[in-house]
């Protein structure tokens, strides 16, 4: 995003305490270390730099954690989120583009997963972005804070110039970890549940290009900009069409053959509360914001991300 903003002619002030994060990445704008639950940190930024936007990624991600640790969830994404929208309030910020997420809606009602679906998520994880969600209306009513939130179905691939790509550790997200095994950093793909009521018993997702997601957020920053949209907003980012677990393997086998590199797969059991089916509606984010996403072919996501893997390597 910082890169994007920085082609686009941006000034990117980028805030990050790095406990997941890589200073090495924060090339594509000033890089402050601190967090966002610093009040004074945050007045000062706010009062030596003239900010119009704010856009939140800062949160903890990983599903089954906050399920055994709810405790660092809920401070991390909304005790601190609230601290930093008070600080953004109190100092006449107005606008928010917020990271929010899928895991909101809990198992699906119907397919594909429109913004009107029901929101019953069922983990703290999805919890903590469905709590900033109604803050975020909230400030709206009473502090005039303006607010979008973007629900990103599953975020993945990599920058086609492969300068910046996924480092997580512990690695959780299916396509990287799928390329490792590929690459001979990990032994194994496992795959959690081959019983499942799909087309090959596989869990099919929605896969998003993280290039999607970005024009995501610029478009939406030129709206709240230029005063085109107020209130507190929410989209769906997705491709509309889902890939299976054996799928996204396939096109990855695929991509890496010419390598000679082999994926060893294992079969584990199902992980509990894993929808059979998640595909997104983004109907709304292609009529207001005007996004409409660039990669629809897992092929193209893969692929970025096995560049990057390979320059890692």
């Amino acid at each position: 995003m910082s890169k994007m903003l920085s082609e686009k002619g941006y000034k990117v002030i980028i805030l990050d305490n790095l406990s997941t994060g890589h200073k090495e990445a924060a090339r594509f704008g000033e890089l402050i270390i601190g967090d966002i639950a610093d009040s004074p940190l945050l007045d000062n930024i706010f009062s030596e730099y003239k900010i119009d936007s704010v856009m939140h990624f800062a949160a903890s991600s990983i599903v089954g954690e906050s399920v055994l640790n709810p405790s660092k969830y809920y401070n991390n994404n909304v005790v601190k989120t609230l601290s930093m929208l008070d600080s953004m309030v109190r100092n006449n910020v107005n606008n928010v583009i917020f990271s929010s997420t899928a895991a909101i809606f809990g198992e699906p009602k119907y397919i594909p997963i429109d913004e009107n679906h029901p929101k019953e998520p069922i983990n703290p994880y999805g919890s903590s972005k469905l709590i900033i969600e109604k803050i975020l209306k909230d400030f709206f009513t009473s502090y005039k804070l303006n607010s979008i939130s973007l629900r990103y179905f599953n975020a993945c691939g990599a920058d086609p110039d492969s300068e910046i790509g996924e480092m997580h550790e512990p690695e959780t997200h299916l396509i990287p970890l799928i390329l490792q095994v590929a690459s001979g950093r990990r032994d194994a793909i496992n795959i959690f549940g081959s019983d499942y009521e799909t087309k090959d018993g596989t869990c099919i997702r929605d896969y998003i290009h993280i290039v999607d997601i970005c024009k995501a957020h610029l478009l939406s920053l030129e709206l709240l900009l230029n005063n085109e949209i107020d209130g507190a907003n929410a989209f769906n980012l997705g491709n509309g069409k889902g890939f299976s677990v054996r799928e996204v393997i396939d096109s990855a086998k695929k991509i890496v053959k010419d390598r000679d590199k082999h994926i060893k797969e294992n079969i584990a059991t199902r992980r509990q509360g894993d929808p059979a089916i998640l595909i997104a509606d983004g109907k709304k984010a292609t009529r207001i914001l005007g996004w409409t996403p660039q990669y629809n072919d897992i092929t193209d996501m893969i692929l970025h991300a096995w560049k990057w893997e390979c320059k890692e390597l």
